[in-house]
């Protein structure tokens, strides 16, 4: 019956969607991670290619400005040998008028089998979900302040691949909480995956304490918040999703709430820094620690062409 109910599920449980990693269980979220990790020495080939989607049709529909999320989808798609077609959207038909459904409809007609949805609404990429024929798969890109599940898993890879084990860590996500789908995807995660201390950390205008009905808990005070982490991941302001004044400078919070080495001292010797980018330096993260040795940032972004290889290989080889 669990199943049924959620939309990115077939009646066998298998996936035939991603739209968020709440609901998924710990073995399918396990599952993504170790396929992932059969794609990652792909990238290491002369030739960077794989026959596993050969004559299947990936439509890349950005409705949102992105660029490392739409190019890593786009060469994870082409790794899998897919057919890659990525809307122009300022020049496409929505622009003119025509309702998502009708563009989703079109495109379907032209035999298209998986459509990457990125949109500034939340709940579009379900909307279409429920709207494509049974052999159409949707993979969430990123929607609105709802969800970002594959930079949510991308980011479980590369915990795992340095941290191993995710029931004995104690994980901080920093930042502007309250507008960010990918702390929401990574909450879910870490929470199914059996992590034990999570904590989300900043100003209480950005993470308000609803938080901790997710299962993370809430800290206004960095210090505190990543004192003893194994994990500290740095999350953007996103002033274009902020309505009114949040902050009083990005100084000011670069004062409060920015990860500098001297702060970093305070986390486990071996933590290590991530960020889903882009990075805003000298304001949520300082040069030093971006690039410093404790950082993994890059190797979150190779790792995100595997995961997302992973995940269109998986909802592909599923029926409705």
């Amino acid at each position: 019956m669990l199943a049924r109910q959620n939309p990115q599920l077939n009646k066998n449980g298998e996936l035939i969607h991603l739209l968020s990693t709440e609901g998924l269980s710990r073995e399918i979220l396990t599952h993504i991670l170790d396929t992932a990790s059969n794609f990652v020495s792909v990238s290491d080939r002369e030739v960077k290619k794989v026959p596993l989607l050969r004559g299947k049709s990936v439509f890349n529909l950005f409705f949102e400005n992105s660029t490392r999320t739409r190019t890593t989808f786009d060469i994870a798609a082409k790794r899998l040998s897919a057919d890659v077609f990525t809307l122009d959207i300022g020049r496409s038909s929505t622009a003119k008028g025509e309702t998502l459904l009708d563009t989703v409809a079109n495109l379907s007609a032209m035999a298209a089998d998986i459509f990457v949805v990125r949109h500034s609404e939340s709940g579009a990429p379900y909307l279409i979900a429920q709207h494509v024929a049974p052999h159409v798969h949707v993979v969430n890109a990123g929607d609105g302040r709802h969800a970002h599940p594959t930079q949510g898993l991308l980011d479980m890879y590369t915990i795992r691949h340095y941290k191993k084990d995710f029931t004995n860590l104690s994980v901080a996500i920093v930042g502007d909480v309250l507008h960010s789908r990918v702390a929401r995807s990574d909450i879910h995660a870490l929470t199914t995956l059996g992590c034990p201390d999570l904590r989300v950390v900043g100003p209480q205008t950005l993470v308000p304490e609803s938080f901790s009905a997710l299962g993370a808990r809430v800290v206004h005070n960095l210090e505190e918040g990543i004192r003893d982490a194994d994990v500290i991941i740095m999350l953007r302001l996103q002033n274009e999703r902020m309505s009114g004044a949040l902050l009083p400078s990005s100084q000011e919070y670069f004062q409060n709430f920015g990860l500098t080495p001297q702060k970093l001292q305070l986390a486990k010797p071996d933590a290590i820094v991530m960020h889903p980018g882009p990075i805003n330096r000298g304001v949520e993260i300082d040069s030093d620690v971006a690039d410093g040795p404790h950082s993994v940032i890059l190797s979150q972004v190779t790792f995100g062409i595997a995961v997302r290889m992973a995940v269109m290989s998986i909802v592909a080889g599923n029926e409705a």
